[in-house]
């Protein structure tokens, strides 16, 4: 049986992976005229008219969710892998909410919707790397015993 520390490493892994693999499908993407600040603008466009996308940005997710697939084996690389991804998507939460950077420096656009899904997914990925095993760790019996 899966713990809720590798459920949420092999779900968020799922998301990210599919959502990285239907950035590649142009008919998915639509094209946004404007690259300003961005470096590489390959695949650049709106994934399904909403979330701000390109090559980098979907190599990147798709490799976070090959890794959160990975992890799930685990608890040990679940915990890892959501403290990671706690940390990483904060940052890009933070950078995206700034002008300046929300072109993660040329590399991928991480501004808009995607900062704030960024956002949401720093805190989710904090609950199960920080908090749920501090939780457990301290309320259930067997660990009161040893």
């Amino acid at each position: 049986m899966m713990t809720p520390f590798q459920k949420f490493a092999r779900i968020f892994g799922s998301i990210y992976a599919v959502i990285g693999v239907l950035g590649f499908f142009p008919i998915l993407v639509q094209p946004i005229a404007d690259t300003t600040g961005l470096e590489v603008v390959a695949g650049y466009g709106r994934l399904l008219g909403i979330f701000p996308v390109n090559v980098t940005h979907n190599l990147v997710h798709l490799g976070l969710g090959l890794w959160g697939i990975w992890a799930a084996k685990s608890d040990m690389a679940s915990i890892a892998f959501a403290k990671a991804n706690a940390v990483l998507f904060a940052a890009l939460a933070v950078l995206g909410f700034i002008p300046a950077t929300g072109m993660l420096f040329g590399l991928a656009p991480i501004y808009g919707i995607d900062a704030v899904l960024h956002a949401a997914t720093a805190i989710v990925a904090g609950y199960f790397g920080y908090i749920l095993p501090t939780h457990i760790h301290h309320d259930t019996p067997a660990a009161i015993h040893h």
